[in-house]
């Protein structure tokens, strides 16, 4: 009795700290699009062309320890969960030159929605726009940040929309 006790105060707290996680798979707005959720302050979102994914860019160890000179993707469906197995490319090019940023970037899969970029450079000098494709099971969607004003226009942890 003691034990059926403690797990009913154990749901009851847990759905009480924890609202709308337990439908997470129907989480709509009042429009009917899907609801992305930006989980830390310092990063970078955006939700792609399509409304199929949120990217999330973690620029730094701010708030996340990803490691020294890699950035961090965290990566959601259109249901807000973490996309694993996903196929991702990034473009990085110069607005003015069209050249692509030299080096090789690396992209290596952590777990739980996040991806981990080596060798990209979110603080050069000029105009860059940074391209992220994502694809999975055949859908496929990009979204595209432009630098250096990307840094500048961080929109606050919270729920959005497409």
């Amino acid at each position: 009795m003691k034990t059926l006790v403690c797990c009913i105060i154990a749901v009851a707290a847990f759905s009480l700290l924890a609202p709308g996680t337990l439908n997470a798979h129907d989480d709509h707005g009042a429009n009917g699009k899907s609801i992305f959720t930006k989980h830390f302050q310092e990063t970078l979102f955006e939700i792609t062309e399509h409304g199929t994914y949120s990217i999330e860019i973690l620029p730094d160890e701010k708030e996340y320890k990803i490691g020294k000179d890699v950035i961090g993707i965290v990566v959601h469906d259109a249901h807000d969960e973490d996309v694993t197995g996903a196929d991702i490319t990034i473009v990085h090019k110069n607005l003015d030159t069209s050249e692509k940023a030299p080096g090789t970037l690396k992209i290596t899969e952590k777990g739980e929605g996040l991806y981990l970029v080596s060798n990209l450079n979110l603080q050069r000098d000029g105009r860059w726009e940074l391209t992220v494709t994502v694809k999975k099971k055949g859908a496929e969607d990009r979204v595209k940040f432009f630098f250096p004003d990307a840094l500048k226009a961080k929109v606050a942890k919270g729920r959005y929309s497409p």
